[in-house]
C-alpha cells in the first residue's frame, strides 16, 4: 500500500511550505518575517499559515531526518557523546534543557525538565541510548546527577570530564541561544520540547561546517543536502 502523502489536502504546493519551515526553523527569524520573506517571493499567506505548516509538517521533516540518520550515526566506533545541560525561561519559571551532542557536533537529543537532579539525568540519558545505543565514552561536566545516573545504569567507567573537555556541547547551545531570543522565550514546556527535537534535526541537515572544509567540498555537501530536503515527504 502506498504511503499517502501529508500534503494532499493543501492547496499550496510542498515546495513553499518545505522552504517557509526550512526558513523558520534554521533562521532566527520571526513567523512575520517569513512572511514577508514569501511575500517578497511572490508567495501571498499570513504569518499564521505559516506557523500552522510549522506546527503541523516541522516534526514529520524532523522525523524522517532522523530516521535516516540514526542508522549512520549508529555506525561509529569511536563513538563519543558530550552532555551538558542549559537553563531556560518557560513564564519567568526555570527549567533544564539536556542535549547530547556527538563529537562532530552533531545534536542527537534534547529533553526538558523542571529540575536537574538524578532522576531527570537517568530519564534522559536512558531516552538518548534507547534510539542511539551505548557510546564509547560519555563527556560531561561535574555535575554529580550524572555520576549517580551512570552508576545506576551501569556505565559509570565510560565518563570522563575536565575542564575545556566539554567545549563541543557548551558550543552547540548557540544556535539555539539566538533562536531563542528571536522567538522572545517559550510558553509551556510542549511547545519548547516539539521546537527543540524539530531544530535540532534540521539544523544538524543543514549545517555543513563550512570553516573545516573546502569550498568545494562545502558547496557539494550543501547541494546534496538541499536536494534531500526538497525530497522530504515525497510523494
Amino acid at each position: 500500500m502506498a504511503k499517502r502523502s501529508p500534503f494532499r489536502y493543501f492547496k499550496t504546493s510542498p515546495e513553499i511550505i518545505r522552504l517557509a519551515v526550512m526558513m523558520y526553523v534554521r533562521f532566527p527569524l520571526s513567523l512575520r518575517n517569513v512572511e514577508d520573506l514569501l511575500h517578497e517571493r511572490g508567495v501571498d499567506v499570513s504569518y499564521e499559515t505559516v506557523r500552522f505548516w510549522w506546527n503541523r509538517f516541522g516534526p514529520i521533516f524532523a522525523s524522517e531526518i532522523r530516521r535516516k540518520r540514526i542508522q549512520q550515526l549508529r555506525a561509529y566506533s569511536n563513538w563519543q557523546w558530550h552532555l551538558d545541560e542549559m537553563f531556560v525561561k518557560i513564564n519567568g519559571e526555570r527549567h533544564y534543557l539536556w542535549r547530547a551532542v556527538d563529537h562532530e557536533g552533531e545534536v542527537l537529543e534534547s529533553y526538558v525538565t523542571k529540575r536537574r537532579d538524578r532522576k531527570a539525568a537517568l530519564k534522559f540519558l536512558r531516552k538518548v541510548m534507547k534510539r542511539f545505543g551505548p557510546p564509547h565514552v560519555i563527556v560531561t561536566d561535574r555535575l554529580r546527577s550524572y555520576g549517580a545516573a551512570m552508576k545506576e545504569i551501569g556505565n559509570a567507567q565510560r565518563q570522563g570530564f575536565g575542564r575545556w573537555k566539554n567545549n563541543r556541547a557548551e558550543n552547540s547551545h548557540l544556535p539555539f541561544r539566538r533562536r531563542e531570543r528571536a522567538m522572545h522565550r517559550f510558553r509551556r514546556m510542549g511547545s519548547l520540547q516539539k521546537f527543540v527535537s524539530v531544530h535540532a534535526s534540521v539544523f544538524n541537515h543543514l549545517n555543513q561546517d563550512r570553516s573545516l572544509s573546502q569550498r568545494v567540498h562545502f558547496k557539494r555537501s550543501r547541494t546534496a543536502a538541499l536536494a534531500e530536503w526538497r525530497g522530504l515527504c515525497a510523494a
